[in-house]
């Protein structure tokens, strides 16, 4: 039988979703169902003096409006915790304000739109104290993050970097700036919160179950059994529903105050202010080689945005650590903190914006050596991990390479800047490569068998659009040998194993490999003459030594086409391949659709998406889908992604590894090269906007 694991089948959760089936978190009704609103503030910093609600109060049907001065004992906040997703969020739990915003109130009525009505009735006044809201002023006040993500040191130091870069033939100083970006999913953060018997169900749009459920339960002071999290279907999360939001807590409030159900929904411009977003970066990145391309030395360091009410750092430099081979090498990652939202991880946290820096670094450097892009990277393919000194699992960055440039007819690509047009378009193009870190999470599952040839998998992970459900039907169905469609997949209930849930990449791995373990423990049961019906097996996985020998990473090479209007400086996509290596592809639909969609991050992030700070008030202004640019239809007319066989037997018993946040690992800096190659412009400062070509193609014209 051929496997079904790789299958390019399509989505079983598919059609619930195209007939309006699932639901999702703002679908959910509940019997004598309440809507609250959120009351947000207007400034970025300072003190609540008084908060005039009569107004609200007297609204027909509005049933509650909480302040800080009547809302429930929570826990106090932790700033400093092993899961920082997972402990207590508490709301309106005091009157200092911490950023333009935050929830200053909840407005609980009838009807959404009463509550809405009243919520916009409520007047504060506030007690306002100076912010810093700009990443440059703040950078002499930087400092260094406890730890960096996935534990790793915030700095790496080998060898006598400044002597050998001023040694160095051909040297490459630059700064670049990355800007602040925002999730921009199109499901709206969403929890409605019901008790019953003292005991809470809150359903929500969330990625964490596990972590989602202590940090509820401990806000709340209560016992986690008495606590219930569902989240069956999300409606996009990228990170930004990694953490517990405003609408959950404050909805579980109101329904323990009120003794009803209360469902709160955040509006578009309350998730630029409520949620969180990707901070700023700065960063600076030196390379010195020799005369044929090797490199002597790398140098990366950034500065980042994090928040004075809370610590989060961006990984930014981790990717330069293992990507290319250097004698001496430096990495640093600084974090300033700012009276802005708090940040956290958005989709391939660390390399997504590190990478837009070194990777556009490596083409000046290529330039500068008079040397193809794709040659000078060859040249320097470490033997083993050049920090870590430990072998790497697989490392498939050369085939990308090389066989990107084949499929996307590199060989064409005319070296001199401007030398390539399509009537009043300059055409470029441009490559980068790809990594991302591979991850295995504790992880545990459920299956059990209805019948002889039916089984039900159960755990707590959650499906954001990524194929979870399909996925894991697929390892069982193969494992148990049983057929796809008689598998019943069962998601993102509290009550079921604990999973690290949806983020990072390690979700399909670390689930997969705990749901093989628990099918494979089934059938020895059944081996051994055990009956068949209502028989249940439950499985683990736990990182092991392997992670320790080797240096596990996921591969990619990006290549893009762009043409520049030589009059206005517009900036089009015309065509984009990725290459990609990532172990034993699950689906190898799902696996490509995430690939693409990776990719077209990339493009947003060198194009179009910049969310833009007002430094009178410490607002985002860009806090709707009209003002905050994506990537639509028009903006990708040929993009697609290459998958290459690979097993990896060092990263579970899979072999599979994460490709959820790999598609965007680079993306965006092979189209800043693409620029470069089409008209000549140099643009640091990403987004690639026009006003940022036009002095080349000014200086042109001269």
């Amino acid at each position: 039988m051929d496997s079904i694991i790789g299958q390019g089948i399509d989505r079983i959760d598919g059609r619930a979703k195209i007939t309006g089936a699932a639901a999702y978190a703002a679908d959910k009704r509940a019997p004598d169902m309440a809507h609250g609103a959120i009351v947000t503030a207007t400034i970025a910093r300072g003190r609540i003096t008084s908060i005039e609600s009569t107004t609200a109060r007297n609204t027909l049907g509005v049933l509650m409006v909480m302040t800080h001065e009547n809302a429930p004992r929570q826990a106090p906040f932790q700033a400093r915790a092993d899961d920082r997703h997972a402990r207590p969020k508490p709301q309106l739990a005091s009157d200092e304000v911490q950023h333009f915003g935050a929830p200053v109130a909840l407005v609980v009525a009838e009807t959404p739109e009463a509550a809405r009505a009243a919520a916009d009735s409520v007047t504060v006044v506030y007690e306002k104290s100076a912010g810093v809201f700009e990443l440059g002023d703040a950078s002499r006040d930087a400092y260094d993050p406890l730890k960096a993500s996935e534990g790793e040191s915030s700095d790496s130091h080998i060898g006598a970097v400044d002597a050998a870069f001023d040694a160095a033939r051909t040297r490459i100083d630059a700064i670049y700036t990355t800007p602040y970006q925002c999730h921009a999913m199109m499901e709206p953060h969403a929890s409605l919160a019901s008790w019953q018997n003292g005991k809470l169900t809150v359903w929500s749009s969330l990625q964490l179950i596990e972590s989602a459920h202590k940090s509820i339960a401990d806000t709340l002071l209560l016992e986690p059994d008495h606590v219930e999290v569902i989240s069956e279907y999300v409606g996009g999360g990228f990170g930004g529903k990694l953490p517990v939001h405003a609408d959950a807590i404050l909805a579980a409030l109101a329904a323990r105050e009120l003794g009803r159900p209360v469902r709160i929904v955040l509006t578009r411009q309350q998730m630029f202010h409520v949620t969180t977003h990707r901070p700023a970066s700065i960063q600076r990145v030196r390379l010195g080689a020799d005369a044929d391309g090797t490199l002597t030395s790398i140098a990366h360091q950034s500065l980042s945005q994090s928040a004075r009410a809370d610590e989060f750092s961006e990984p930014i430099v981790n990717a330069t650590r293992s990507l290319y081979a250097a004698p001496n090498r430096l990495t640093s990652q600084r974090i300033a903190t700012l009276d802005l939202p708090v940040p956290d991880s958005m989709r391939a946290p660390g390399e997504a914006i590190g990478l837009l820096a070194l990777e556009q670094a490596m083409d000046e450097l290529a330039v500068a050596l008079d040397m193809d892009p794709i040659a000078l990277r060859l040249r320097n393919e470490p033997e083993q991990d050049p920090e870590k000194r430990v072998p790497f699992s697989t490392r498939a960055l050369v085939p990308c390479l090389t066989e990107g440039a084949r499929r996307f007819g590199w060989d064409r690509r005319r070296k001199q800047p401007g030398t390539t047009r399509d009537g009043r378009w300059l055409v470029g193009m441009g490559m980068a490569a790809a990594i991302r870190g591979n991850f295995l999470r504790k992880a545990s599952a459920r299956v059990t068998l209805k019948s002889a040839r039916r089984a039900v998998v159960e755990m707590d992970m959650t499906d954001i659009g990524t194929g979870s459900y399909t996925v894991l039907a697929q390892i069982a169905a193969e494992v148990l040998g049983l057929p796809v469609e008689n598998i019943e997949v069962r998601l993102g209930h509290s009550g079921y194993p604990d999973t690290p849930g949806s983020g990072g990449s390690f979700g399909a791995s670390s689930c997969g490999a705990a749901l093989h373990d628990a099918c494979t423990k089934l059938k020895a049961r059944l081996a051994a003459g055990e009956g068949a019906q209502g028989l249940s097996a439950e499985g683990h996985v736990t990182p092991g030594e392997d992670y320790k020998k080797y240096s596990q990473f996921a591969y990619g090479a990006h290549f893009a086409e762009v043409g520049v209007d030589e009059t206005t400086g517009e900036v089009r996509l015309r065509r984009m391949l990725g290459v990609f290596s990532a172990g034993r592809i699950l689906n190898a639909k799902t696996a490509r659709s995430q690939l693409i969609g990776g990719m077209i991050w990339g493009v947003g992030a060198a194009l179009e998406e910049e969310a833009v700070v007002d430094p009178r008030f410490g607002a985002f202004i860009t806090r709707d889908l009209a003002s905050y640019h994506v990537p639509v239809h028009a903006d990708v007319p040929d993009v697609d992604a290459i998958l290459l066989d690979e097993l990896d037997p060092h990263a579970n018993v899979l072999g599979s590894k994460g490709v959820g946040e790999l598609g965007i690992c680079g993306a965006g800096a092979a189209i800043a090269n693409a620029v470069y190659n089409a008209c000549g412009a140099r643009v640091r400062s990403y987004p690639i906007t026009l006003d940022k070509v036009l002095p080349t193609l000014l200086d042109r014209m001269e």
